[in-house]
């Protein structure tokens, strides 16, 4: 099979790029498995990247992601653009499921072959994403996307992860999910470009709103820096989601003008080199634990014969990592 799929990955590539659904979905597969064709794939993508705008949506349980990704993906194509839509699902940390639930309340694009749309399993991964979620985004680009959505993992107060993929970050708020001192807490409130309080019509938006804004009001920024805006919206209702593309494309403008949309980009390369550059160490350390150095290290440290940062040093010098 893995024969079959590598001699396949040009032809995937060349129909992916001709907006063959099935293709992208064979590709991202890969990308999922750790396949051994993955190089290649990335290989022949590499010429596509940077071509598509990532906006990442994060945010509590029940904020509305799901529904307000529904809604962006209707605006954006009225624009003309072509969407990808990459939602990842928790992973059960008993059975190792997902439901892979928000294409249900994505129905209405479907059929539309302007947008692509694949649920993700985090398959354990810490951060709000799938281990896979950064190459899945360069398949995305390699297939012609002009705007692609990542929705991730319903998130706590510490999941900041999107903040390293995405070139614009939305953090979703709900009215009564909080006071205003959650608001001034460090954590996945601090990587918002744009702060959406979906479900607007109910009470305390008002609040919310508030606090946000006393929370901007406390952050020291340079001249130039970029404020975040705050939108409000009701998305089962489609309404206010105008307003949060309008903020997505003046944030796009920032970044574009200031050069920050160059840096981010190569931090997110550099992230996912660190990324496949320790999933190699990884493995290899995997081989080491199956053979006998890292054993008779271990038995050595455990002795009292050498320290662990000594018998720390001696691997990597086995591994050629020195």
């Amino acid at each position: 099979m893995t024969a079959r799929r590598t001699g396949d990955v040009p032809s995937l590539v060349s129909k992916a790029r001709e907006g063959d659904a099935r293709s992208v979905a064979r590709l991202i597969s890969l990308v999922e498995n750790g396949d051994p064709a993955l190089p290649e794939v990335a290989a022949a993508m590499a010429p596509y990247a940077g071509r598509a705008q990532v906006v990442g949506l994060t945010g509590a349980p029940g904020v509305g992601k799901s529904t307000t990704t529904n809604e962006l993906v209707r605006a954006l194509r009225e624009t003309g653009a072509r969407v990808g839509v990459l939602a990842v699902d928790p992973s059960s940390p008993f059975t190792g499921g997902a439901i892979l639930g928000d294409r249900i309340r994505m129905q209405d694009h479907t059929a539309d072959p302007g947008v692509y749309i694949r649920s993700m399993s985090n398959r354990g991964q810490l951060g709000g994403l799938s281990a896979a979620t950064p190459q899945a985004v360069r398949v995305l680009e390699g297939a012609g996307c002009d705007v692609i959505l990542v929705e991730t993992v319903g998130v706590g107060q510490a999941e900041v992860e999107i903040a390293s993929l995405a070139d614009t970050t939305l953090v979703l708020l709900a009215p009564g999910m909080g006071d205003a001192i959650q608001a001034v807490k460090a954590g996945v409130l601090e990587i918002a470009d744009v702060f959406v309080i979906n479900k607007a019509d109910r009470p305390g938006a008002d609040a919310t709103y508030r606090d946000i804004q006393g929370m901007l009001a406390l952050g020291e920024r340079a001249s130039g820096d970029w404020r975040p805006q705050v939108v409000r919206a009701i998305a089962a209702k489609n309404e206010g989601i105008d307003d949060v593309v309008a903020a997505v494309g003046k944030h796009r403008d920032w970044l574009e003008s200031t050069g920050n949309l160059r840096k981010r980009r190569e931090h997110r390369a550099a992230a996912e080199i660190s990324a496949l550059a320790l999933g190699a160490l990884r493995a290899r350390m995997g081989d080491l634990r199956d053979g006998t150095a890292l054993p008779e290290l271990a038995a050595r440290v455990a002795a009292g014969a050498i320290d662990p940062y000594a018998a720390a040093g001696e691997l990597l010098a086995g591994l050629g990592a020195d």
